[in-house]
């Protein structure tokens, strides 16, 4: 059997498998390979939701029949120094790289495959249009070097530790072991409470340990050696929000 016939079989697998209440409204009809639609949503629906699921997470209805799991597309970012691999993503979509997600060639190369019912530029638009989507599916990340996670490990790791989980070295000699920074989401059902994180490291809000064990970073920001601006400090404290959120557990489900 041929690689392309290979990827034939898949990729009706994965159009049949799609939709539940699709296939009940057309029984008895196929659901056709080509849609008219470019917009990322849709290509992303259409092509990618059965096996990566709809909201990307890698749990499609048939990701449980495959070898390996879908990767989990909405980390692509976290995974990558906190920037999404739009040309990485472009290149395996369109079967230009390796499929080291995978590990196998169980993914559609589907550039050959769109381009099988559709002209080089629709192709090209509906590609670029799926990679505008994926990345907006990223859950929030900063890489290594980003400023807030220079300023977490300047001011939060010693207590909080390096992973945020309350466990730094210092954590031991405090009064109240510091809260696990990884959990806000999971604790606010799913929401991110970024507003009141900067108000407790701006001082404007006690932290959840209540105690003032925790410096007033705004106050200390400002303090800083050196002409110091009140925006300074408000870019630092965002940079060091957007760094926790990055950091954020999925909640249970």
């Amino acid at each position: 059997m041929t690689t392309r016939t290979n990827w034939l079989l898949i990729f009706g697998a994965c159009l049949l498998s799609a939709g539940p209440a699709l296939a009940q409204s057309r029984a008895k009809q196929a659901p056709s390979i080509s849609i008219d639609s470019l917009v990322g949503r849709d290509s992303f629906e259409r092509y990618c939701a059965s096996c990566h699921g709809a909201t990307g997470h890698g749990d499609g209805p048939v990701a449980s029949e495959l070898r390996t799991r879908p990767a989990d597309l909405t980390g692509l970012a976290q995974r990558n120094d906190g920037a999404f691999p739009r040309d990485q993503v472009r290149r395996l979509v369109a079967g230009e790289g390796p499929l080291s997600a995978h590990g196998s060639s169980e993914m559609p190369v589907w550039g050959p495959m769109f381009r099988m019912f559709e002209s080089d530029s629709r192709v090209r638009e509906r590609i670029e249009n799926l990679l505008t989507y994926l990345e907006s599916m990223q859950r929030p990340a900063t890489g290594a070097n980003d400023p807030g996670a220079q300023a977490f490990r300047t001011y939060c790791a010693s207590c909080h530790g390096a992973a945020g989980r309350g466990d730094g070295p210092v954590a031991a000699q405090l009064r109240q072991r510091p809260p696990d920074l990884t959990q806000f989401s999971a604790r606010n059902g799913g929401v991110f409470p970024s507003v009141r994180l900067a108000r407790i490291i701006d001082g404007r809000d006690v932290a959840a340990h209540g105690l003032r064990e925790m410096p007033v970073w705004g106050d200390a920001f400002m303090a800083s050696p050196g002409r110091v601006t009140q925006q300074q400090v408000n870019d630092r404290i965002e940079a060091i929000v957007r760094y926790l959120a990055g950091l954020q557990e999925r909640p249970a489900e």
